[in-house]
């Protein structure tokens, strides 16, 4: 079970379930086979710790520890998504390359504090460093999926020395390049790119029920504790509206 510490140290619109539908086919890209907390008798049954670092303010993030040897690789959720997308992949991924493995949640999201401005490209980066700077990481390497990827370019521009090197999962997009100047989020989402087919009433029964139509979009799902993370349950145990700012 997840231990829980806590280290004293202009926004973009949520997709919602269209998100995770983007980071299963992100997933199913990069050839993982993933398996599949609001309700008060499940527990997140990933091997990692939990801790909430201070980036600013009155702004903490949550900030997963896998554990592991060697050098650190911190691992940067998609738009929508929260450091729990990663809860299957983690584990293997500290054992099969000898490192050590963490992952964080950017602020408006999941476990993360929601303040209403921050989400520029170089706050985002900033707030990945500060992250860094309070684990005391030494030359960590940083992987990021979709969205991440303007955090990556962010951090990698202005803090070059702070890292040894950025990979890219799914993440050049026109935002994640020239200091986020380039297509905005927005943009990008009006452009007519494939979309998965729409949910409907009998997918959102239950998390498992949810599970199976992800699945079926692209053959692998994102862990059930993000899932829980990033979307309500009703009191029937159903999945509702996204968890995710108003904007």
């Amino acid at each position: 079970m997840p231990v829980t510490m806590n280290i004293p140290v202009k926004p973009f619109p949520s997709s919602g379930m269209r998100s995770h539908a983007v980071a299963v086919l992100v997933l199913a890209a990069l050839g993982l086979s993933l398996p599949g907390q609001n309700s008060t008798s499940w527990r997140d049954p990933s091997p990692h710790t939990v801790q909430f670092i201070a980036v600013g303010e009155g702004v903490r993030l949550e900030v997963l520890d896998w554990g592991g040897s060697g050098r650190p690789v911190v691992l940067l959720a998609g738009l929508g998504a929260t450091a729990h997308v990663f809860d299957d992949f983690a584990p293997k991924l500290a054992q099969g390359c000898q490192v050590h493995v963490y992952a964080v949640t950017r602020r408006g999201f999941g476990g993360s504090s929601v303040p209403a401005t921050g989400y520029d490209a170089d706050r985002l980066g900033d707030d990945v460093v500060a992250v860094l700077d309070a684990l005391k990481l030494n030359a960590p390497v940083l992987a990021g999926s979709s969205f991440g990827g303007a955090e990556l370019s962010s951090v990698g521009s202005r803090k070059t020395a702070r890292v040894a090197g950025l990979v890219y999962l799914d993440a050049a997009y026109p935002y994640a390049f020239d200091n986020g100047k380039g297509w905005s989020l927005e943009d990008f989402m009006k452009q007519e790119i494939p979309q998965p087919p729409p949910s409907h009433t009998t997918d959102l029964a239950s998390f498992a029920a949810y599970q199976a139509w992800l699945r079926g979009l692209a053959g692998v799902v994102p862990p059930e504790a993000d899932i829980r993370q990033t979307m309500e349950s009703g009191t029937d145990g159903g999945v509702r509206k996204p968890r995710a700012p108003e904007w």
